[in-house]
């Protein structure tokens, strides 16, 4: 007969000896330590942002040093993981120098990670203008690509911030649990590791991961697909007192940041597009006005989910192609208060593209409009049966795709420039580079910087035929896009 764990326990006198196990010690034999991370979050001159998912509800504590080997060891926050927030936890390291490497390790209810024995490294954000490149993706489904090899090229491009764009998970569900999976996946995909925890990931969500598919602002289950997106996320801010939401500002190298959030206060799709129709809400719109007219830097980066172009306006379309009253009013509010340099960055629509949305005819400048998609998922031919304003570049549709904008600050004139990459990391078209100079009132450069098959393709449209020689599919636009009526 099989003696009781208990029983054998007493009988050896062991059950005392382990009554008398100090409680660090028994820290141990519990292998407290990270399920998900660590990654770094919103960064800073003087700070940096860590995230981390613990296998418990126990303190997790940062610690940082100048010097792989700790020799002075600083300490950073600590935090208590709780079952309530998935025991993600968000901590900080303070008073730093700007644009310095530093090294950083975690300690889980006193101890080390027995899983994880080296420690990591990041660096703080420049204190003034830099030179700094930021990549960008969208729709990364690990259903679909476990492997995403993606990250091969994303991490040779060596970033200094990395943006998500939406459907950065496909949960397609009201489950919480299902949110909480998929995105405790996706942080451990083997190549995606390094770099989540070397540079800072910020992020906005779009419909897969905000809820169902085209899913908006009536969602009944928004407020908790909300608290679990904070948990797993260390963005600067998330909306604003009153108004919730994951938008909001981040400064980096002389360059700002305009991160929005197209779900939350959405209205319907199918609603009529005028001046009652939504994607932002009015409380988020006001903000990106008011952050938009006390910016000074000479480029500043609208980025959201969906698509700022035209493209995708037919029936069942969810970007701003069935948004453009919002949409041209936030232009209009560009050109009447002389705010320049706005370009765009989104994702979501399975295809890269570089777009443009001419703007001089009224008085405004060309607003460039830069989509990375997708990271993870099976590329589309949506481009047959769409149409923007104006394609600068031929749409990418080959492979996964990742998207990587340039910035040269500390010249005499500071240049953007903007390129799309394949799996492989080979750049797939000619880069498109623009100045402050291309982004002012009354200046157009959309004929100059487009591809002349492009304007070819263009005009052909323009004249009824198809944009790629096809005859006109049912349900194509009968007039072109980047008249001024559209602006």
């Amino acid at each position: 007969m099989k003696t009781p764990r208990r029983t054998f326990l007493k009988s050896t006198g062991l059950a005392a000896l382990f009554s008398f196990i100090p409680r660090s010690l028994a820290g141990v034999l519990g292998y407290p330590r990270a399920l998900q991370g660590p990654m770094i979050g919103a960064p800073g001159p003087h700070h940096f942002t860590v995230w981390v998912r613990a296998s418990g509800a126990f303190e997790v504590m940062l610690e940082y040093a100048t010097d792989r080997e700790f020799k002075t060891v600083l300490q950073g926050s600590s935090a208590t993981a709780k079952t309530e927030n998935d025991c993600c936890v968000v901590l900080r390291a303070e008073g730093l120098q700007p644009d310095t490497a530093y090294w950083y390790r975690l300690k889980y209810a006193g101890e080390s990670d027995r899983h994880q024995f080296l420690p990591q490294r990041t660096r703080t954000a420049p204190a003034g203008a830099a030179d700094f490149r930021v990549a960008f993706g969208s729709c990364c489904r690990i259903q679909f690509d476990p492997e995403q090899r993606i990250w091969n090229a994303v991490r040779g491009l060596e970033p200094d911030m990395f943006f998500w764009l939406g459907d950065n998970i496909y949960a397609d569900s009201d489950q919480r649990v299902a949110l909480v999976d998929l995105y405790g996946r996706g942080r451990t995909v083997e190549r995606l590791e390094p770099l989540l925890r070397s540079t800072p990931q910020l992020a906005t969500w779009d419909d897969h991961d905000f809820g169902y598919n085209d899913s908006d602002g009536r969602s009944p289950y928004k407020t908790e697909s909300l608290q679990v997106f904070k948990n797993f996320w260390a963005n600067p801010g998330y909306g604003e007192a009153g108004n919730p939401g994951v938008y909001f500002k981040q400064h980096y190298g002389g360059v700002d940041f305009f991160v929005l959030d197209g779900r939350y206060h959405r209205d319907r799709t199918d609603k009529t597009d005028d001046a009652g129709k939504t994607m932002l809400g009015a409380a988020q719109k006001a903000w990106l006005k008011r952050e938009l007219k006390a910016s000074r830097t000479p480029f500043k980066v609208l980025a959201i989910g969906g698509g700022w172009s035209t493209a995708e306006n037919e029936k069942g379309g969810d970007s701003w192609g069935v948004y453009l009253t919002e949409r041209n009013e936030i232009f209009d509010f560009i050109r009447d208060n002389g705010i320049g340099g706005v370009v765009c960055i989104s994702g979501d629509s399975h295809m890269g593209e570089l777009n443009c949305i001419p703007r001089s005819r009224q008085g405004g400048y060309d607003i460039y409009d830069f989509c990375s998609s997708p990271l993870a998922q099976m590329p589309a031919n949506k481009n047959t049966r769409q149409a923007p304003e104006v394609r600068v570049r031929d749409t990418w549709t080959r492979s996964v795709n990742v998207g990587l904008m340039r910035f040269e600050m500390t010249g005499d004139k500071p240049t953007l420039t903007y390129t799309l990459h394949d799996v492989l990391g080979e750049s797939v078209w000619e880069p498109l580079v623009l100045t402050p100079d291309d982004l002012r009132n009354g200046v157009s450069t959309w004929e100059s910087k487009s591809d002349p098959v492009e304007l070819q393709r263009l005009e052909r449209f323009k004249r009824g035929g198809g944009y790629y020689g096809q005859d006109v599919p049912e349900g194509w636009p009968s007039r072109p896009y980047y008249d001024g009526s559209s602006d």
